[in-house]
């Protein structure tokens, strides 16, 4: 009679046990694939980012995608500027070279990202820099800087 409860006890532990691995599995599972949708997501927001300014020459871009901050700093005329400078430029030579990197200021959260594109117009290279983090709702510009010369 004992030796069956024992059993029994030992083996409600064991269904217990498999239980709570699957759960933290199933946590750690979904840390892991968020991590990588928002590594993606932040790449693709980068590269967009950067062709509708050097390629589109999109304002909507710098009136609509800057955080607060960076919006505060840049008036409606300086932001009408550096879309003049693009449409100046021209197109770039396709396809555009640009150097990202993503990081996150815990192992899962907070993402940001930086990406460098290298320009070619005809005659020159330029250097436009962009960082971007992702703080609540939506992702959002936190610093641009250039076009700039390209160090040779």
């Amino acid at each position: 009679m004992k030796l069956s409860s024992r059993l029994k006890l030992s083996g409600e532990g064991l269904v217990v046990v498999f239980i709570v691995l699957a759960i933290v599995a199933g946590i750690w599972w979904y840390l892991y694939s968020t991590r990588a949708a928002t590594d993606r997501s932040a790449r693709e927001y980068g590269h967009a980012i950067i062709n509708r300014l050097a390629v589109d020459h999109d304002i909507s871009v710098m009136n609509d995608e800057l955080n607060p901050d960076l919006r505060a700093k840049n008036p409606p005329s300086a932001r009408e500027y550096m879309i003049q400078r693009f449409t100046q430029l021209g197109v770039p030579q396709q396809p555009i070279q640009i150097d990202d990197n993503i990081t996150f200021d815990s192992y899962f959260f907070s993402p940001h990202g930086f990406f460098t594109a290298h320009l070619n117009y005809p005659g020159q290279g330029l250097l436009l820099q962009v960082a971007i983090s992702h703080p609540v709702a939506k992702w959002q510009i936190d610093d641009i800087t250039g076009p700039a010369p390209a160090p040779h």
